[in-house]
């Protein structure tokens, strides 16, 4: 298991207390969110975020358009959509605009970790490459 930065995101403040404390038991770094503006404030301040943890039904901001506002902005991030209101249609519409996955609520820790622990890894491996294509960039310039 990887040292994540992730940021769990939903307007019950009871769920995202109990699963922030879950998921620190097993070390994991986690930052809170209550809203969509509040997640995106955060990432804005916070850039390092490797994975959100996402509620689908929040008021005001719902977790569509936080998806879509992070893939815009932030498009390396991979969000893990988590709802208690499952539907097909939201889950493809999430995959759709770029969700790592979708997982319903409530949702097995040990599922949730895991896939946590591929999205941070999947934002990482994309990172070595577009790092690695600017280093030839780079040296293919001076040569």
């Amino acid at each position: 298991m990887i040292d994540a930065k992730i940021l769990l995101v939903d307007d019950e403040k009871a769920f995202v207390d109990t699963m922030a404390k879950r998921l620190k038991k097993r070390n994991l770094n986690i930052a809170k969110a209550f809203s969509g503006e509040e997640a995106l404030e955060h990432i804005h301040v916070h850039p390092k975020i490797e994975v959100v943890i996402l509620d689908v039904k929040m008021p005001g901001m719902d977790g569509t358009v936080v998806l879509r506002e992070i893939k815009n902005n932030y498009p390396l991030i991979e969000v893990i959509m988590l709802t208690g209101h499952a539907t097909v249609e939201s889950g493809i519409e999430g995959m759709k605009l770029g969700a790592f996955d979708y997982l319903t609520k409530p949702c097995d820790i040990d599922d949730l970790i895991a896939k946590v622990d591929e999205a941070a890894n999947k934002k990482r491996r994309h990172e070595e490459k577009i790092m690695e294509a600017s280093l030839r960039e780079i040296t293919s310039r001076r040569a």
